[in-house]
């Protein structure tokens, strides 16, 4: 089963940083958007980033200004820059990329296994 691989994550002080990777398929047609989520334990999965196929960020407003989503130009890979880490940033962060994977087949949503980023002191 195709899956998305992501990794970065770790135990960061309060104020530190910490880079995401999410490794894309090696092979596919196209692709709509990446996303980056988080899961804090007891509480829904949330959007944290996007980017559009264009390249247009969007952020929610819990990291706006702290957050950067990017991806490589052979878009092979997407990172989640994270800067000012906050205790409530603390959470599962789980890539997904919706994409076809062949011509002849319809957009999908594809997720990474999760990595966990814990921001304390």
């Amino acid at each position: 089963q195709v899956q998305l691989v992501e990794s970065g994550g770790g135990l960061v002080q309060p104020g530190g940083s910490l880079r995401l990777s999410c490794v894309l398929p090696e092979s596919y047609f196209d692709i709509a958007t990446v996303s980056w989520h988080r899961q804090a334990p007891g509480k829904q999965r949330d959007l944290v980033a996007a980017l559009s196929s264009g390249g247009t960020p969007n952020y929610a407003d819990f990291v706006q200004g702290r957050f950067i989503i990017s991806r490589d130009n052979a878009k092979t890979t997407v990172f989640l820059q994270m800067n000012n880490l906050k205790p409530e940033d603390t959470a599962v962060y789980y890539c997904k990329a919706l994409l076809q994977l062949r011509r002849d087949t319809k957009y999908t949503s594809l997720w990474g296994q999760g990595t966990q980023v814990t921001v304390s002191s």
